[in-house]
Order: structure tokens, then sequence, then C-alpha cells
């Protein structure tokens, strides 16, 4: 964890005194994560992540900052999990009826695509049509298969991404999350107090927890397999 620098916190002033049990002291005017809470926190957010993924459940992964983007990305698709890499949208838990129109439309615009059914449009229209079905999916890509609420939230900042939090509280939707020494821990299930800025420090937690949830996933028995245990 020092290697990947997940200690460093922020500077004095920035300091949220609710981040008092998770800090060790100060360092040049910059607050220091006591890496041992951090080691005990995430072994109880693993713990908890181990059995919401051995029991079919889905993480919806957040990280909508420069440095979280693509690492969430890449942990969404590596993990089989729903992500969130973009920009937020509001109403994605409170009016889930509302985006689950939207993923609908989606899916269908891109099975018609796949199937060829838009050949007969000009060029000009099938353009336009791609590029809705692009725009869609920097919007909502991430979620598509998402066919319910997920379990639980994985969110990288819990102040650039405080809606995402927001929303999941109103939804009774677990949250773990890395809290760096400027947040407020109170909203979150299972803090992973951390440096959530330098990129070293996200991936270091964020391959962690894609390692676990790969490790969880209950694994699918063949047909073949089934048949003959039953023999």
């Amino acid at each position: 964890m020092l290697k990947h620098g997940v200690h460093f916190g922020h500077k004095k002033s920035r300091w949220n005194p609710k981040m008092k049990p998770f800090t060790f002291g100060v360092k040049n005017n910059i607050h220091i994560i006591d890496l041992d809470k951090t080691l005990k926190c995430l072994e109880e957010a693993l713990e908890y992540l181990r059995g919401v993924v051995k029991n079919g459940g889905k993480v919806l992964l957040v990280g909508t900052k420069p440095q979280a983007k693509r690492l969430i990305e890449e942990a969404g698709k590596a993990s089989g999990m729903p992500y969130v890499s973009s920009r937020w949208l509001g109403g994605t838990f409170s009016n889930f009826s509302e985006i689950k129109k939207r993923i609908k439309y989606l899916n269908e615009q891109e099975s018609k695509l796949a199937a060829g059914e838009f050949e007969k449009y000009t060029k000009y229209e099938k353009g336009q049509i791609k590029k809705e079905i692009d725009k869609m999916n920097e919007k909502i890509g991430g979620i598509k298969k998402m066919e319910s609420l997920p379990q639980s939230v994985f969110v990288a900042d819990i102040k650039e991404d405080a809606l995402a939090v927001k929303e999941a509280r109103g939804a009774r939707i677990p949250v773990l999350a890395i809290v760096d020494t400027n947040t407020d821990p109170s909203g979150v299930d299972f803090p992973i107090p951390g440096n959530d800025d330098a990129l070293s420090s996200i991936r270091y937690i964020v391959n962690i927890i894609v390692k676990e949830i790969k490790e969880a996933k209950p694994v699918a028995i063949p047909a073949a397999k089934k048949e003959n245990a039953k023999e």
C-alpha cells in the first residue's frame, strides 16, 4: 500500500474531522492515512462483497473522475459487473424504471443494427442511428446489461460521485467506497480509507476489488456435466 501511495491524504486545511478515526497524523502539512485501518476496512469490505457475489448479486462500479474513468471501465469488463465511468445520470437508482426504458431502447437498436435491419435506410440515416447508439453507449453502455438494481455499489470517489452515493442510500443499496481525508465517510457502509486522487492508489484498490469479484463468482456447471451428475 505504501508503494502505491494509498496513505497520502489531502492538505491539513482540507481535512474532514469525521476522518479522524482513519488518520495516522500529519506530515509536511498533509494528513497521513492509517494503513492498519485501511487493511482492516478493506478486509471487511471484501468479506461483504464476497457474500454478495457468491449469491449471484451484482456490484455496480462507479468512478467518473479522470483518474478513475478508464480503470472503472476496465474493471467492469474484467469482472463482468455493470459500471458507470461517464457522468452519473440522475435517477439511475431513484427513477430506475425510466433508465430501464433507455436501456431497452439501446439494446433493441443495437440488435437491429447487428441484424442489418437498417440497411434499407439512406447512408445519412444510418449514420444518425449509429451516432445515437454511440451517444447512448457513452451514457449507459456500462449498465445496459443491468436488468434490476444492483445489490451493492463501489464508488472510487464519494465527493466526485456524491449523487451516486445519495441515490444508493435512498434505494437502501449498501455502498463500498474509497474515503480520502477530505470526505465524510458517514454515508458509506464499508469505507476504505485511502488516497482517491493518485492513479496508482485507485488502481491498487480497484484491482483488489476485481480480483475478489472474479474469485467469488459462482462457477457455471455445463449442462452435460449436470446430466452426468444426475445419472
